[in-house]
């Protein structure tokens, strides 16, 4: 799913394992962020922090049922939503390995049903979300839909009239379409389930027992509630037939089976290095094959999230310090991204700022005055920045408006959020753009000229 608003390429050499022994770690400064996020009903779930193969923070927080009053521990399982998808990429390229498939196979190979605006798009474009085909959960009535029984077809079908958003490998957009058809791929060459492919040549050989396919009629012990917030307080998320998900978000795991992933992936022991290489070198839009690679305040680091009704998740793997990071949420919010991503850094002897903690400055009127102006957000949309009674505010179109406050003279904080904005100016001190920062997040918008 779509990150919210707020690289180095590997080389085909397997990342070394043996890093170096990170600095002292804070471990009660972990506890802290993580509890800030708690306290602010952003996050329920479980955390844990490694190098290498040791655990060097792992912590449960809230209820795994609030009706029932159990609370989360280290085992509870957690739905995983969108984190399914570097499982997928994996899937096909073992059966690439086997012979089974090719990436530049199209994808009406396998999907004979498939449009004949379909028939450039291959394999390897939908493992990199560049097939140009529109993302079934986005279509109008997909709320309505997700809580009844769907087959794999059923979901292509939904999009399968609509136009392409774009010719195919001319950009990157998330679509979890392209996962879906993956996982009837997986079905197709395997001539089994998806469910039970995984299941033989994933989970089971690296000892995942507590990690598969979510059944909703299955008795699942330890499986959590999951949650939203709502305006009266936290509520019940909403019911969602776990067949709408599939390929693209249907896994259930624990942190401690992630970890058991991450350590065999990034070890070379679950697919080879020319595979690893595909799914771990930056194609267009930061990702590679079920995979985002990014850098976040100078550190490589290779990972995805997940979001579905109940449930948020984060798995990162920083490989030049071997930090790995698991954030499992059964409440809906932010908290997965940001507790991972700040555990991240402290892991790696990084500060972090938590918003009450974050301090402004006075900067007088004149240096404010010279930031007022529109920003290109994305190419659609104008980021605009006004001064009001001494206060800058920023205004996306569409979106509400929110003041700014300085930590510095061109470092600027919102108040109602975490991100960070860095205005930059050209040699003669012409405001140029600004650096937005949101989570590991960062992009330049750049000013556009007056009018």
């Amino acid at each position: 799913m779509p990150r919210p608003l707020l690289v180095s390429i590997f080389a085909w050499l397997l990342p070394v394992l043996a890093a170096a022994t990170p600095p002292d770690i804070d471990t009660a400064r972990m506890d802290q962020v993580a509890r800030f996020y708690v306290d602010a009903h952003q996050f329920m779930g479980v955390v844990l922090v490694a190098h290498g193969d040791e655990v060097i923070f792992s912590k449960a927080y809230g209820s795994a049922n609030l009706e029932c009053d159990v609370p989360n521990t280290p085992d509870t399982k957690f739905r995983l939503g969108s984190l399914t998808k570097q499982f997928t990429a994996a899937a096909v390229l073992l059966l690439e390995e086997r012979g089974k498939v090719k990436l530049d196979d199209p994808i009406k190979t396998y999907y004979p049903d498939a449009p004949p605006a379909w028939d450039a798009i291959t394999l390897r474009h939908l493992l990199g979300h560049t097939s140009g085909i529109p993302n079934y959960t986005a279509t109008p009535d997909f709320g309505r839909m997700s809580a009844t029984h769907s087959t794999p077809a059923d979901l292509v079908q939904r999009v399968a009239n609509l136009p392409l958003e774009f010719q195919p490998g001319a950009q990157m957009r998330y679509s979890n379409t392209g996962y879906v058809l993956l996982g009837m791929v997986i079905e197709k060459a395997s001539g089994g389930g998806y469910a039970a492919f995984l299941k033989q040549n994933l989970f089971d050989p690296l000892g995942m027992k507590d990690t598969g396919y979510d059944v909703n009629a299955l008795i699942l012990p330890k499986r959590a509630s999951g949650y939203t917030p709502g305006p009266n307080g936290i509520a019940n998320a909403i019911y969602v037939d776990m067949t709408t998900p599939f390929s693209a978000g249907g896994l259930y795991s624990t942190a401690a089976d992630l970890l058991r992933w991450e350590r065999a992936l990034f070890g070379g022991k679950v697919v080879s290095p020319a595979s690893f290489e595909k799914m771990t070198t930056q194609g267009k839009g930061n990702y590679g094959m079920g995979l985002f690679i990014e850098v976040d305040a100078g550190h490589r680091v290779i990972g995805h999230g997940g979001g579905i009704p109940g449930f948020n998740s984060r798995l990162a793997h920083f490989p030049d310090s071997d930090i790995t990071v698991v954030a499992l949420s059964n409440l809906n919010g932010p908290g997965s991204d940001a507790i991972a991503q700040k555990l991240g850094l402290l892991a790696q002897g990084d500060k972090v700022v938590l918003m009450p903690e974050r301090k402004s400055i006075q900067v007088p009127v004149a240096v404010l005055q010279k930031y007022v102006g529109e920003y290109d957000f994305d190419g659609t949309r104008v980021l605009k920045v006004t001064l009001e009674d001494g206060q800058l505010f920023c205004q996306v179109t569409g979106d509400g408006k929110f003041p700014i406050a300085p930590e510095t003279p061109t470092r600027f904080f919102p108040l109602p959020f975490e991100a960070q904005f860095e205005f930059k100016t050209d040699k003669q001190g012409n405001v140029t753009g600004m650096l937005s920062r949101q989570g590991s997040e960062e992009k330049f918008v750049r000013r556009l000229a007056s009018k």
